[in-house]
Formats: C-alpha cells, structure tokens, sequence
C-alpha cells in the first residue's frame, strides 16, 4: 500500500489514537505521542502540512516496530 501523500501532523495523530497515542507534550510544531500498550513507547510528529513522505514513512516504521508488525500490517490497520 502507498504512504498517502496528504497526512498533516494533526491527522496522523488523531490516526494514532486507534493504536492507544495520546498526546503527552507538545513544544512549538511537534507534538510527543506516549501509548502504553506493549510497553511504554514515545513518537514525536511534526504538525506540518502535508507530511514529507519520508518522515511519514520513518514514524511509521518506528511504531510498526513497536508493535511487533510489518509496515504494510500497520498501514492496512490504520488506512
């Protein structure tokens, strides 16, 4: 599955909450997501608009690997 090319900061937070992020910090444009579950884990997202595709594509990357899936797993979960 492509990386979709529109995803703002804001939207791949909200995204995220599916997955058990909320919003811990947030210090001028980026925000800090924590979620407990499999073990604490920290993400933080840069709330530009759109999303360089390669930042998009390494957070993702990080949080698939928390969670013990491929990068096509978690885009099929949350897209």
């Amino acid at each position: 599955m492509r990386l979709p090319r529109d995803l703002s900061g804001s939207d791949l937070a909200q995204v995220l909450r599916t997955l058990g992020y909320s919003i811990t910090r947030q210090t001028g444009s980026h925000i800090r997501l924590t979620t407990h579950e499999h073990g604490e884990h920290h993400v933080t997202i840069p709330l530009h608009t759109p999303l360089r595709v390669g930042t998009l594509s390494a957070i993702l990357a990080d949080v698939a690997a928390h969670f013990g899936m491929s990068r096509e797993q978690l885009l099929d979960r949350l897209f």
